[in-house]
């Protein structure tokens, strides 16, 4: 019936679960970003995002549906890119945004394979590992490969899907170098994200 249909759509939309704000989390986070040496505007971005998503929640609006957590870090090594995706991960649970705020690290090599159909194995492996937290994916700009036939292009394309499908269960960070993340992100533009309409890119480094 159209009825049941309805119903399974609107309980698809509505499945997130409802995640108390942890204020003891949030200072401690919050603590340790503004310890970290320099990065001003990314620590000025962050706070922004946390008096936005406490705004929303104020008025009862559906953050996740409202804008992207999703972000790009670009940076040399040692400016802090993981250890920001870190404290973002706890940020976010501390909202009640994310009901674990664990960070999954991976790279290349943890999601692709050399065999057809391992890599769709090995993807989907890693995204349900950060399932309720943050999956950080470290030079992310490695998946494209240097041929149309590299099995990285599956990999994003399953980790577009579902951040798709399982839009605010957790939260894609992608890193690398500035440059290789610039030619990353401007290829995606095109093919990709019209497409899936989810994926909005911010620069914080």
């Amino acid at each position: 019936k159209a009825e049941d249909i309805k119903e399974i759509f609107r309980k698809k939309q509505h499945r997130g679960v409802d995640i108390p704000p942890d204020e003891e989390l949030m200072r401690d986070s919050l603590a340790e970003l503004n310890k970290l040496v320099g990065l001003q505007e990314l620590k000025s971005d962050i706070h922004e995002m946390v008096k936005l998503v406490r705004y929303y929640r104020e008025i009862g609006k559906d953050v996740t549906r409202s804008f992207s957590l999703h972000s790009v870090f670009t940076g040399n090594p040692g400016t802090g890119k993981t250890t920001v995706a870190r404290i973002m991960a706890r940020i976010f649970r501390a909202l009640g945004v994310l009901e674990r705020g664990h960070l999954v690290e991976v790279d290349r090599e943890e999601l692709v394979a050399g065999y057809i159909g391992q890599t769709a194995i090995k993807t989907a492996e890693k995204i349900d590992a950060a399932m309720g937290g943050v999956l950080f994916i470290d030079e992310a700009y490695s998946l494209m490969g240097s041929s149309d036939n590299d099995f990285g292009k599956e990999a994003i394309e399953i980790i577009l899907k579902r951040m798709e499908d399982n839009r605010g269960e957790f939260v894609v960070i992608c890193a690398g170098y500035t440059g290789e993340m610039e030619n990353f992100t401007g290829n995606l533009i095109s093919p990709i994200i019209p497409r899936m309409n989810c994926l909005q890119l911010r620069k914080l480094f």
